[in-house]
Order: structure tokens, then C-alpha cells, then sequence
């Protein structure tokens, strides 16, 4: 046995970096409240736009930072191919757990950013009736603001259902197979013989994390406040 296998077998090593459990748990936080919201009715609306434009900056970091992240945050390490789906569907029973997404669960990593940031460019475009507009609404059209409507209002179906997904197959990856994977997204470290210092990584580049959460948070305030077009109003 290597130094680096007897390491960790009895060493947690680190794969989650900092900022992306930050975003998991930040991301699950606004999801669940643009729900809430939703289901208390008009008196917070106003939240709901504002956790809608939260979770658009989640967007926007985690794009970025799936180019510029840790070894298992960037896309390149973990987009699921039809060759690596079909290898990981045809691997023994005994194989080791996939260091960091495995491309079953990268599908739905990839869906989720997909189906949120859906929901979030549709609700600049959405208008209650009552209180309030998203700060696009008749921007582009009354034929445009129909259709971001209609993804609005039917796409969070889309989201509950893979939130669903999602929980029972980490409950049967926590408790079927045995591979825990809610640990490792609160402390960020998993540990094994199949864990090395090729596989893992040492630090969380909290630097480059905070210039894109920086730039996110900025580019999400001038699309949202700044930009916001004049629109002639005709009643």
C-alpha cells in the first residue's frame, strides 16, 4: 500500500470546496423561500422578486465558477457524456463511490441550474396584476411577457419534481449503497482508499470565489436596478 493510500484511508480529504457548499446550501435556502412566498400570496410578492433575483446571482456564480472552481466544481470534470453515464451504468456493485459528481448526479446538476435559471429570466418578465412587475415586463412586448408567463407559472413543477429526484437519490445513495453524500456537502471532505492528492483538492480559492460572487452580485444589480428599460405605459 502507497503512503498516499494508507493517508486516506484514514484522513479526510478534502473535495467540496468552500464556495460551492456555500452555494448548494445558499441555493436550497432561496428555493425553498421563492416557494414559501409564492404559496403566502401578494403580501410577498415583493420578497419572492427579491429572492428571485438572488437566486439569479447564485446562477451567475455558480456558471462562472463551474470554469473557474476547485478540480469537482468545474464542468469539464463532471459533464455527463453518453460514454460516461453507459461506464458508470455498467460498473460492478463493488466499485468505489465516485470522488465528486458522478454522472447521474451531474445530469441533474446540470438540469437544476437549467430549470432555475429559467425561472428566474422568466420573472423579470412577469406581471401579478395587482402589486407588482418584474422590471421587464413590456420591455420586449406583450407576446414575450405570454410566454416568460407560461414558463413562470409551469416550470416550478419542473423544479419541485427534480428537488424530489434529487432527495431519493440521495437518500438511496446515503442509506442503500451506503456512500454518504450529505456529510461531505456540510464539511466538505470525504474520505477512502480511492481518494488521493490527484483527486482531492487543498484549498477552496476563496479569492477567486469572492471576485466572482463580487461580480455576480453586480452584474445581477445592474440587469435588475441600472438597466431596467423605460417603458411607455398606455392605459
Amino acid at each position: 500500500m502507497s503512503k498516499s493510500q494508507s493517508k486516506s484511508r484514514s484522513q479526510l480529504q478534502l473535495v467540496w470546496d468552500l464556495p460551492l457548499r456555500l452555494f448548494h446550501w445558499g441555493f436550497v435556502t432561496t428555493i425553498l423561500g421563492c416557494w414559501l412566498t409564492n404559496e403566502l400570496g401578494t403580501d410577498y410578492i415583493d420578497l419572492h422578486m427579491q429572492l428571485g433575483f438572488v437566486a439569479l446571482g447564485l446562477i451567475c456564480f455558480r456558471l462562472t465558477w463551474g470554469f473557474f472552481g476547485t478540480l469537482h466544481s468545474r464542468f469539464t470534470t463532471f459533464f455527463p457524456t453518453p460514454a460516461a453515464i453507459k461506464a458508470y451504468l455498467n460498473q460492478p456493485k463493488d466499485a468505489a463511490p465516485s470522488v465528486g459528481h458522478n454522472p447521474l448526479g451531474s445530469l441533474m446538476v446540470f438540469a437544476m441550474l437549467a430549470l432555475v435559471l429559467m425561472q428566474a429570466v422568466s420573472g423579470l418578465f412577469v406581471d401579478d396584476d395587482v402589486f407588482s412587475s418584474g422590471p421587464y415586463y413590456n420591455a420586449l412586448g406583450g407576446d414575450i411577457d405570454k410566454i416568460m408567463a407560461t414558463i413562470h407559472h409551469n416550470v416550478f413543477d419542473f423544479i419541485l419534481a427534480a428537488i424530489a429526484l434529487h432527495i431519493l437519490a440521495v437518500g438511496f445513495y446515503q442509506w442503500g449503497k451506503k456512500h454518504d453524500l450529505i456529510a461531505p456537502m456540510i464539511h466538505g471532505k470525504k474520505q477512502g482508499a480511492h481518494l488521493t492528492d490527484l483527486n482531492t483538492i487543498k484549498h477552496s480559492r476563496l479569492i477567486v470565489a469572492l471576485i466572482i460572487a463580487a461580480s455576480s452580485a453586480a452584474f445581477v444589480y445592474w440587469l435588475v436596478v441600472i438597466n431596467i428599460p423605460e417603458v411607455d405605459m398606455y392605459y
